[in-house]
């Protein structure tokens, strides 16, 4: 099992009746598993949320986790205390995707000049 730091992307599907309460719905999920995800030792920055324009019940719950083995561990913890948030909110329970970060150089030669009107050179 890798031990390297993963980011985890979580896909919410609300009901559609409660896409307008996408803001607040969010913040009570936090409410129910933030306080166990933050004291965590796997834990390693805050979510960050975003709302699909074409599709507003969708979000996405973009963070960084230690490991994927350990959030997998975790996250079953959290699965015990959503049930109910599911059922009165959800089209069903959130996907968990994970991602390993390539570490691209992003600021390699050629990309300032393109910014600034030049020339990028790939």
């Amino acid at each position: 099992m890798s031990t390297d730091k993963v980011t985890v992307i979580e896909t919410w599907k609300l009901k559609d009746e409660f896409a307008g309460r996408a803001l607040e719905l969010m913040q009570v999920m936090d409410d129910i598993v933030g306080p166990g995800a933050h004291g965590d030792p796997g834990w390693c920055e805050h979510g960050r949320f975003y709302q699909l324009q074409e599709r507003e019940s969708e979000i996405w719950m973009m963070y960084s986790w230690r490991s994927r083995a350990e959030h997998e561990v975790f996250i079953k913890k959290e699965e015990e205390l959503l049930g109910e948030f599911y059922e009165q909110y959800c089209d069903g329970p959130r996907g968990i995707v994970y991602f390993t970060e390539l570490p691209v150089d992003v600021e390699a030669d050629g990309h300032e000049d393109a910014q600034h009107g030049g020339q990028a050179h790939g």
